[in-house]
């Protein structure tokens, strides 16, 4: 596309309608990580139940349970894409978000008494998270499948890492919300009794934040949710997705109003071309387009990101007492915000592959620092900034471009499918994660105690880092520069080859 092309693009429109749908990404770092200051106060309002010994690794599925969530939307986010549209998908997600605030928030509503932990009530909290799970999942496949299929093919790189850029947003805002909402009160005092037990010190312990400050954490989310919910009943549907259903006419439209009339046109007949069967099989451009995507998926969660993410405050708390580890976490939060702006400003000048090779090596030199500074116990100052470098590492690479990738990646008549299938591989591996990270963390062994499980979990998540790496080095092919319609016929070369 020439400048004069890339002149006639209407600026201003294109940002209206990606910015409504990056409020959904907003909302997925939100709900995901919510949960990281709100964990201890929730861990010791349940540790009170008289019903049930609320246990560590309730604790880790609890913690998590929005995965499952996450795993059944995106699963189904291809069915929905394509039978109810992107924009309406949307709409659903939203309405999902809104409802498991509040649900979360008060999750005794008509049926249990209130502020008595249970073990009914356990399973209501976790209906609720799972029910945002089920949006989170949604607007993950879908909210980037949206901003690539109304971006032209210039801008479409940086305009679906904004959407990871509201991703880390959201979680940093998040982050400072609770952070306000904690205030000057602290968190509860949990001491283990045995294996994977644990116990709320009540006398020592903040009785607001294990009954009360939890609770504002999650109703918090109803807000952005509720306002996500009603702008995207005024966005319009992608051009993609109408000329699939056979509504040339308003795809014509929104496209001219994005492109200008002369590029529309061009643009809508390359849609066309690669539109013409709806219906072909998954496998019909070979095994390895779907392989990639799949993969790609599941190395951005395998190292380990989210567990770190979700557990922030956590860690932080057990590496350094010279700050509040919240004070940690919303400083990492702005880390992860600046070196997002790095892949929005660069994913079209260097290109995905690159981006994502020197990320996985920046992740593995953190990582194993962090292993290796349980090993040699070295002062806390560097497990901290290693843990900063691991995950800034992440945020210009994985967090952004895997992204882009799973966005435009496979051909138009097989993308709805592919998508959720490869984003489904997403949260199950997520989930696989984030409820493991605790155990391992707290692993014990002999009398390196569970120094042993710091130096582990962290040296597992560098040498995948490393893995990953050659992965995209070897078979990822560079997309930078491509149209979406350009993926037909790469993918068609790939299988004859």
């Amino acid at each position: 596309m020439n400048n004069t092309q890339q002149e006639r693009v209407n600026i201003a429109y294109l940002t209206g309608i990606v910015g409504v749908a990056i409020l959904g990404g907003l909302l997925f770092g939100y709900d995901t990580a919510v949960i990281s200051g709100a964990e201890k106060g929730l861990q010791a309002f349940f540790l009170q139940a008289a019903d049930f010994q609320y246990s560590d690794a309730m604790h880790g599925f609890t913690s998590s349970s929005a995965l499952i969530g996450c795993i059944i939307g995106s699963a189904v986010s291809g069915f929905l894409a394509s039978a109810l549209g992107r924009k309406k998908s949307l709409i659903l997600a939203g309405i999902l978000f809104f409802l498991s605030a509040l649900g979360s928030y008060y999750p005794e509503f008509l049926l249990f008494e209130a502020g008595k932990a249970s073990y009914s009530l356990l399973v209501a909290f976790n209906f609720y998270r799972i029910l945002g799970g089920l949006g989170v999942g949604i607007a993950s496949a879908i909210c980037p499948m949206y901003i690539a299929e109304v971006s032209p093919s210039h801008m479409r790189g940086t305009l679906v890492s904004w959407n990871q850029f509201a991703i880390i947003f959201g979680q940093l805002v998040v982050y400072f919300v609770n952070f306000l909402i904690l205030g000057e009160h602290t968190n509860p005092i949990i001491e283990k009794v045995g294996e994977g037990l644990y116990t709320l010190n009540a006398a020592a312990s903040d009785p607001w934040t294990v009954s009360t400050s939890w609770r504002y954490m999650f109703v918090s989310e109803a807000f952005p949710a509720g306002l996500f919910a009603l702008l995207i009943c005024f966005v319009p549907e992608t051009p993609r997705f109408l000329t699939l259903k056979g509504d040339d006419a308003k795809a014509l439209q929104v496209l001219t109003r994005i492109n200008g009339t002369q590029q529309a046109h061009t643009i809508l007949a390359d849609i066309k071309a690669t539109a013409r069967q709806t219906t072909e099989k998954l496998f019909t451009y070979g095994w390895m387009v779907i392989f990639i995507g799949i993969m790609l998926s599941v190395f951005q969660q395998i190292v380990g990101i989210n567990a770190v993410l979700y557990f922030a405050p956590r860690i932080f708390e057990s590496m350094s007492e010279s700050m509040s580890p919240m004070a940690y976490t919303v400083i990492m939060g702005v880390v992860n915000i600046l070196f997002t702006l790095v892949a929005v400003f660069t994913v079209e000048k260097f290109g995905r592959k690159p981006l994502l090779v020197y990320g996985s090596i920046g992740m593995a030199v953190g990582a194993i620092g962090v292993s290796l500074s349980n090993i040699l116990t070295l002062a806390p100052i560097i497990p901290v900034l290693s843990i900063m470098v691991y995950s800034a590492s992440f945020m210009f690479s994985w967090g952004p471009i895997c992204w882009v990738l799973i966005a435009e990646i496979f051909p138009n008549t097989i993308r709805g499918a592919a998508v959720a299938i490869a984003v489904a591989f997403q949260w199950i591996f997520n989930f696989i994660v984030s409820s493991t990270f605790i155990p391992l963390y707290n692993m014990s062994m002999g009398d390196m105690g569970s120094r042993f499980g710091h130096c582990f979990v962290y040296a597992l998540y560098g040498i995948i880092c490393v893995v990953a790496a050659i992965f995209v080095w070897r078979l990822v092919p560079e997309t930078k520069g491509k149209t979406l319609e350009d993926m037909n016929a790469l993918w068609k070369k790939n299988k004859k080859n």
